[in-house]
């Protein structure tokens, strides 16, 4: 809704307007670009009006005659772009939205560039979104996506870490919070773990939250925000964890479908690449091998099958494409059925009614073919993914992994040693091998005695494993 009401030059849609949307051009950064994809299709951009979409830093033609919407975040040399498109003339007016607030000094370098470009006119309007989080479902959604390292758990737990950096980091995950607070209309009811990362993220963001509400007249929570009068007594519960109470579940195996994707596969923002194998023919002696196929699918919310079936056990989801792929079988073959009735000889009373009644049923079979074609499409789409993940578990036996680490987990009897697995050369790459072993080191009540644990060290290097994770996680315990 926030996204939307900004592509309409930050005035709410109007829902039943019949006229044209105004024709404008899109220019967002990587920022940007990642916070919009996962929610809005080129078709639903296009809807509203947007002819172009383009990166910021890439070579722009002057369109003098059609307004400009920015999204971007306000960093330096954003800024000194856009100074740059002003002076250039390179659009009608200009709608500047930042990600998150933008600094008074870099405003006043964007005011001096448009005296300068004499376009203080075309400049319509300048908003600060608050927009700085991505939202990848109805209910999740993650900080960032262009330099996740500089928010990971390895930046906050890095020994070397200096006060500064820690400062920065704070300050880029509370912003982000911040910003989805705003765009919810909600002031949380913050808790979190003393004495951890958490806690200082708590405290920052309390502060923000308060300084906001201070000044009543420029508050983000009043007014004519989305979300207004939200001064209810519903508020939000925000429980900030520290990951190092839990260190075992981000190395676990996983059995449902969308967390096997997400592991196995490569998925980044609601987006899953495949490599195409090329089947089996052999190519003659000599000739170049053949390239793979890139794919991509967009794994989103109006994915009927997908939101049915990403948190069931991955057996149920092969059963399922498996039931889709014959009901719509079944569907085709009817209009086949249907198709060769109409080739009727004789024209006697029989044959006429029974055409009338044939020519009904046709007619709501090929009213049917955009929703038949759509769902052929969600089947090839779940095929090709789910034999793709398939792959990975046949040729690393995941599900053997996966009983395991939860037996681990939950402390019941092991059937078969840790040291096998370790030593199977069939079962798992080297990594499977690490994160397996880490289970059991951050599960288990008392950490393996020495002689134990040099025996596991030697089996993890035989199998090739890079044994730093082990000397941080021991070191950690």
């Amino acid at each position: 809704v926030a996204l939307k009401r900004m592509l309409n030059f930050n005035v709410p849609p109007v829902k039943n307007s019949t006229g044209e949307p105004v024709w404008k051009v899109l220019i967002y950064d990587r920022f940007g670009q990642d916070i919009i994809s996962p929610l809005l299709s080129v078709k639903e951009l296009r809807d509203m009006g947007i002819t172009l979409h383009l990166l910021l830093h890439s070579d722009r033609d002057a369109i003098p005659d059609v307004p400009a919407v920015y999204f971007v975040m306000p960093t330096e040399e954003n800024i000194d772009r856009m100074c740059q498109d002003l002076r250039n003339q390179l659009y009608e007016s200009y709608y500047l939205n930042f990600i998150s607030a933008i600094s008074r000094s870099k405003l006043e370098d964007i005011a001096n560039a448009a005296i300068g470009a004499n376009a203080v006119t075309q400049v319509a309007k300048v908003f600060d979104q608050y927009l700085n989080f991505i939202t990848l479902e109805d209910d999740m959604f993650v900080l960032c996506n262009q330099n996740k390292e500089l928010v990971s758990y390895r930046a906050i737990n890095r020994p070397d870490i200096t006060d500064t950096e820690m400062e920065t980091i704070m300050d880029t995950i509370v912003d982000s919070l911040f910003c989805f607070f705003v765009t919810l209309g909600a002031i949380p009811i913050i808790r979190c773990s003393r004495g951890t990362a958490a806690e200082m993220v708590a405290v920052k963001l309390d502060k923000k939250l308060r300084e906001n509400l201070r000044d009543a007249r420029n508050s983000l929570f009043t007014g004519d925000t989305l979300g207004a009068g939200q001064f209810s007594f519903q508020r939000p519960l925000l429980v900030l964890v520290d990951r190092n109470i839990d260190l075992a579940t981000p190395l676990h195996h996983t059995w449902t479908y969308q967390a096997l994707v997400h592991d196995v596969l490569d998925f980044h923002l609601n987006r899953v690449n495949l490599e195409e194998s090329t089947g089996i023919e052999s190519s003659p002696a000599g000739a170049r091998p053949k390239k793979k196929n890139k794919k991509s699918y967009d794994l989103t919310a109006s994915d009927k099958f997908w939101q049915k079936h990403k948190g069931s056990p991955f057996p149920e989801v092969a059963e399922s494409v498996q039931q889709e792929l014959e009901s719509y079988r079944a569907q085709e073959d009817e209009v086949k059925r249907l198709k060769s009735i109409m080739g009727i000889e004789g024209e006697d009373e029989g044959a006429i009614s029974m055409l009338s009644d044939n020519t009904a049923k046709l007619t709501s079979a090929v009213s049917s073919l955009p929703e038949l074609l759509e769902k052929k499409r969600l089947i090839d789409l779940h095929t090709n993914v789910a034999t793709a993940v398939l792959e990975h578990i046949k040729s690393r036996k995941l599900d053997v992994y996966f009983e395991y680490e939860e037996k681990i987990m939950s402390k019941s009897t092991l059937d078969k040693s840790l040291l096998d697995m370790i030593s199977d050369p069939d079962a798992g790459t080297p990594e499977d091998k690490m994160r397996l072993f880490l289970i059991y080191y951050i599960s288990s009540a008392q950490a393996p005695s020495e002689i134990d644990l040099e025996q596991y060290k030697k089996a993890l290097m035989d199998a090739g494993c890079n044994l730093a994770p082990l000397s941080y996680i021991k070191q950690w315990k």
